[in-house]
């Protein structure tokens, strides 16, 4: 289906939410026909932070939002559809698009598979009726299912979009770039060699596959690091229990400005535990490009005054790899907590693998490696 044809249908105004690739094609409409447009679109921080604001938008206007996501942002929306949303509580409305990566009996990466399982459960466990679309769903089905939509909308309920891979077609091309000069696969491997054989615990997406692959053409063992391939968000949080417990160790953590944007309260909680082993390195390129590009708030938000508001006491920006290399020497023997973020342009290898080893063979081989330490 025409992606155009399928937001006509829809016949909203706002649309709000967190990229995903299965959802490529509607962000690259949106992004071409409003762009980040405070009253049409707006690309949120985490997937409650968009439900959020539609509530806000619905309070305000009247009208039904749109709420976009893959579907492990079910989990972030399940507090505020269950206590701000449900008719049991305010009945305000909205509209979930959904993309529905795991989806049973297509291959997907190990992160996606369980998620893809309790899709649609999750969903009607929230009280959220659900229709799928895939490459077979006419338009005519489509405006058949919205015309039942609205009946429940109108009564305060919410309803759900869960699209399939390649259901949402001809989307315009949208060029996403910066000014930004450094490579992110480059600036992990001056990461690399400046940690040695200290633990790394790296962020979901593209940083996690190119580590990887740094590792293997360096013919250096994965035990070092720690890929957290899911839980956008969360591998500083992650970097932190292991710095706690480990301090006589040096641990780094490679973050992407999209994961620190969907759950910055965990800035505050390392800024207040302050480990003085733990370094905190954000490869920032506005973009949330492991989904295809679109823009996050990061490429004009303060991240450092952001650092040293919540604690950290040690907080640099860098740009260039002559900048990068001093302050990651620096960090390594400085004994104390500090946040590198590094300024890094968008795009990555076409031919860019994924890890050969699986999930439990990771967490197993760094386990056992921290027990040495």
């Amino acid at each position: 289906m025409k992606v155009e044809n399928f937001v006509n249908i829809l016949g909203a105004d706002f649309y709000t939410g967190v990229p995903d690739s299965q959802l490529k094609a509607l962000c690259n409409y949106l992004m071409d026909t409003y762009g980040i447009d405070p009253k049409h679109h707006v690309i949120a921080a985490n997937e409650g932070n968009c439900t959020a604001l539609a509530a806000g938008y619905h309070l305000a206007t009247g009208k039904v939002p749109v709420v976009y996501m893959q579907n492990s942002g079910e989990g972030n929306i399940i507090n505020p559809v269950a206590s701000l949303l449900n008719d049991k509580v305010y009945a305000i409305p909205v509209i979930f698009v959904v993309g529905w990566r795991g989806e049973p009996g297509i291959h997907d990466e190990p992160q996606h598979i369980y998620q893809g399982e309790v899709t649609l459960k999750l969903l009607e466990d929230m009280g959220i009726e659900a229709f799928v679309v895939d490459k077979n769903t006419s338009e005519e089905e489509l405006s058949a299912k919205m015309e039942e939509y609205k009946k429940i909308l109108s009564s305060g309920k919410d309803v759900a979009f869960v699209i399939r891979k390649g259901a949402l077609e001809d989307a315009p091309k949208v060029d996403y770039s910066n000014d930004n000069e450094m490579l992110r696969e480059e600036i992990i491997r001056h990461i690399v060699k400046v940690s040695g054989e200290d633990p790394i615990v790296s962020t979901t997406g593209k940083a996690s596959r190119e580590l990887f692959e740094i590792r293997e053409a360096n013919s250096q063992s994965h035990k070092y690091d720690f890929l957290t391939v899911g839980s956008m968000g969360h591998s500083s949080s992650i970097a932190l229990g292991i710095a706690i417990n480990k301090p006589d160790s040096k641990i780094w953590c490679i973050d992407g400005d999209g994961a620190v944007l969907m759950h910055m309260g965990a800035m505050a909680v390392i800024g207040s535990n302050h480990p003085d082993n733990m370094v905190h390195v954000v490869i920032n390129n506005g973009a949330h490009e492991t989904v295809g590009g679109m823009p996050t708030v990061a490429g004009e938000a303060d991240l450092v005054s952001m650092a040293k508001a919540c604690g950290y006491p040690v907080a640099v920006s860098v740009k260039t790899y002559d900048d990068l290399d001093k302050e990651l020497q620096d960090a390594k023997e400085r004994k104390s907590l500090s946040f590198i973020e590094v300024k890094c342009s968008i795009g990555a290898r076409d031919d860019l693998g994924r890890p050969t080893t699986t999930a439990l063979e990771n967490k197993n081989a760094f386990m056992d490696y921290l027990k040495t330490l």
